[in-house]
């Protein structure tokens, strides 16, 4: 979902509370953080950033408090994004990406827009994209839920050390999907429908649809095929006896947790949205084109 463009003239004449969240091995990371700092003064915004930006921005207060701030910039790629959402834990703060790496899908403008990207936020002059994002829970044989951790892009069942075929039981709201054997699962949010999931030969989902997506990873069979069920579906993972050892569950690439013998994972959609910042008329399918070069080449000259 999308929210309606915001009123310029009530988010002009409120004080921003801005926090800044980013990946301090970008060279040129200081001199963007510099301009904002400068724009910040001007315009009687205060700032406060991470304990990892702190020495590229020393004008600012720190820590970074989630709870008192009105919008949640991320300067990096998506998974410096991906980190920047989970510090909000929930809360519906915005957050507005600038781009520093290669591909840059989730983030919204380049780091050379990111003082105009700032003003157009503080004139109202941006929408927000309510972006759904995924709940999961690791439980022990006894079913006593040991990790709960919370997904923008995918949750990741799969084996560490040597890669080797794992056999689960997928279930979706109780009733048996059927036995896999796959190097792993992918069970993603539309938004992260173009990360690992489409990696592992799952479908692109437009990210404002209600769903989720369940993707096998090297599926042993060509029967086994993603799916892809409504959002209120709860997708339970069941390991298969012999219970492999080394069997993890990754979120957006960043956070673990081991799933002991016997246990199981379930995965459903997260109370509380993440919401994007859109500056300019960029959509999803212009991304598309841009980022993954959709489309064939005929626009493209020879």
């Amino acid at each position: 979902m999308s929210a309606p463009r915001c009123a310029s003239r009530r988010r002009a004449e409120a004080s921003l509370r801005i926090g800044l969240v980013g990946n301090a091995r970008y060279a040129d990371l200081r001199l963007v953080l510099a301009d904002v700092a400068r724009l910040a003064t001007a315009r009687g915004w205060a700032l406060t950033v991470d304990d990892e930006l702190l020495p590229l921005c020393p004008s600012a207060t720190t820590p970074l408090d989630p709870s008192t701030i009105d919008l949640l910039v991320s300067f990096g790629g998506d998974g410096t994004l991906l980190r920047a959402a989970r510090r909000l834990l929930g809360r519906p703060v915005p957050v507005l990406g600038v781009n520093f790496g290669r591909v840059g899908f989730l983030t919204s403008v380049s780091r050379d827009q990111a003082t105009a990207a700032l003003e157009a936020f503080a004139a109202g002059q941006f929408r927000v994209s309510e972006r759904r994002s995924l709940l999961a829970r690791v439980s022990a044989p006894d079913g006593l839920v040991t990790t709960e951790l919370t997904a923008l892009n995918d949750v990741v069942l799969h084996k560490g050390g040597v890669a080797r075929v794992t056999r689960f039981q997928v279930l979706i709201d109780g009733e048996p999907m059927g036995p896999v054997s796959a190097d792993g699962l992918v069970v993603a949010s539309p938004t992260g429908s173009t990360a690992y999931s489409l990696s592992a030969g799952g479908p692109l989902v437009v990210p404002n649809l209600e769903a989720i997506i369940v993707t096998p990873i090297c599926a042993h069979s060509l029967g086994v095929r993603p799916i892809v069920v409504r959002s209120d579906a709860m997708v339970r993972i069941e390991p298969s006896n012999p219970f492999p050892q080394d069997l993890l569950v990754s979120v957006d690439g960043q956070q673990t947790a081991e799933l002991v013998a016997g246990g199981s994972l379930e995965v459903c959609t997260a109370p509380s949205p993440v919401l994007l910042v859109r500056v300019g008329d960029a959509g999803f399918f212009r991304t598309l084109r841009d980022k993954l070069h959709w489309g064939d080449l005929s626009d493209r000259g020879a």
